[in-house]
This record gives C-alpha cells, sequence and structure tokens, in this order.
C-alpha cells in the first residue's frame, strides 16, 4: 500500500509522463490485483488501445446498464474480439431487479442519480472488491468535477485510482486516434459526442461542449462513478436502500 505522501509524490511526477509509462507503472505495482473501466465510446478508445498492448490480459469492466445503444454494445463485441480485451460485464445487483422493471421507462429521467447509482456505481463498487487499483480514462477538460482531479486519487476503501488520461486535451485524444487509425464510435458522426445510456444521450451541435448531450435540462454532468458517489457519500445510497426494503413488505 502506497502512503498518502508516496501518492501525492507520484501524481505530481505523473503530470509530466505519458499515459504508457503510468500505465506501465501501474501494471508493475499492481497487476494482477488491478483493473480498468471502459465505456467503449469513441474517447474511449486511445486508453483501450494503450491497454491492449501493454496488459491485454488486465480485466476490462464495462457496465451493462440494460439502457444502452444497440450500437454501444456491437462496438463493444467488435473491439473486444479484434483487440483481445478480457472484459468483464457488470450488471446491477439482482436484489434491485424487481424494482428497476417497475420503473425502467421513468427512472432515468425522474431519479438520473439513483438510475445510475443502481445501475453503475453499485455494480462498480462490487467489482473491484478485493483490487488494489483502478484505471479510468477520466480527463480534466470534461467537467468541472474532474478538472480538479489528480492523476492518484485514493479512495476511501484504500482502492487506488489511476487516471493516465487526466491532462490530455480532446485534441490529443482525437490526434492519437488519428495517429493510430482508431475507430469510432458507430453514433459519433450522427452528433453523439459522448455516448451514455440512451435515456440520457442526445447528439449535439459540432460547436457544443462534447458532454453536453448528457442529461440534458436536468442539471446532472457526471453519473457517479466520478463523485462523492462512489465513495457512498451520496443520498443515492440511502434512498436506495429505503426503496429496496420498501419492495421487501
Amino acid at each position: 500500500m502506497l502512503s498518502v505522501h508516496k501518492i501525492e509524490k507520484f501524481s505530481k511526477e505523473f503530470e509530466t509522463k505519458t499515459p504508457q509509462e503510468i500505465i506501465e507503472w501501474a501494471v508493475d505495482r499492481f497487476s494482477p490485483y488491478m483493473a480498468m473501466s471502459s465505456s467503449f465510446q469513441t474517447q474511449s478508445m486511445p486508453l483501450l488501445y494503450m491497454v491492449a498492448h501493454i496488459a491485454p490480459d488486465m480485466p476490462v469492466f464495462f457496465i451493462d446498464t440494460g439502457y444502452h445503444f444497440w450500437e454501444t454494445l456491437m462496438f463493444r463485441e467488435k473491439i473486444a474480439d479484434e483487440w483481445k480485451l478480457n472484459i468483464v460485464d457488470l450488471y446491477r445487483d439482482s436484489r434491485w431487479d424487481i424494482f428497476a422493471r417497475q420503473n425502467t421507462r421513468t427512472l432515468p429521467l425522474e431519479d438520473p442519480n439513483l438510475c445510475c447509482y443502481l445501475h453503475k456505481v453499485q455494480p462498480m463498487q462490487n467489482a473491484l472488491k478485493g483490487y488494489k487499483a483502478w484505471i479510468s480514462g477520466i480527463r480534466r477538460d470534461q467537467t468541472a468535477v474532474r478538472a480538479h482531479a489528480n492523476f492518484l486519487e485514493l479512495q476511501g476503501d484504500g482502492l487506488l485510482k489511476i487516471n493516465p488520461l487526466l491532462n490530455w486535451t480532446k485534441a490529443d485524444i482525437n490526434n492519437y486516434i488519428e495517429e493510430h487509425n482508431l475507430p469510432h464510435h458507430p453514433l459519433y458522426e450522427k452528433g453523439y459526442r459522448s455516448v451514455g445510456c440512451a435515456p440520457c444521450t442526445i447528439a449535439i451541435g459540432a460547436n457544443d461542449d462534447e458532454r453536453a448531450g448528457r442529461w440534458a435540462g436536468r442539471g446532472k454532468v457526471e453519473c457517479g462513478l466520478h463523485t462523492s458517489m462512489f465513495d457512498k457519500k451520496d443520498i443515492a445510497e440511502s434512498k436506495s436502500e429505503f426503496l429496496l426494503d420498501a419492495t421487501k413488505e
């Protein structure tokens, strides 16, 4: 386990390191007790490509919320097969099946925070139990929350979150994709610059912020994986437990 001092030290040093160097550092220290997560959208391709070449056996967590575009699922299958990725699909806790089925259409619209907690945050929390490190593809230029992130972030349960692409920009992503001839998500050219679940994603204009199409008009910019919700500090957890108890009555 790295001390807080060393985590801060390495995090500062990584400001001048390449993503590949950071991934190699992580693999040397934490493999096989590490995994990465990916949403398999266009901006996910560089990190996936790097990991596929540096640590091809690393588990790649894909959260199957049940709300994905069909194009996302097919694209994931294509990339997983061509790049020989070690995909691990994550699903909501089965205890939520009855509640989720009863509210399939309304939950994403009426309570997107709870929906994200049940379908994304909780499955990731459960999947990462027993792991020492988690590689994420977040970047500082994506949202106001991510603008303050560090390359290494110690989670409440001792898990170390590693963000190799943190100081890359959208231009860096596009340049890498072009340089390595990486594929685009099937919906990218239709205006879906950032692709999440179908009920919460819309196409945007060419000059809009790339995440403008996520939860548009709902005052929400993050699913919770990269906020305090992941450390179980958000109201969504207590609310979900209340609702679960109610389904038992």
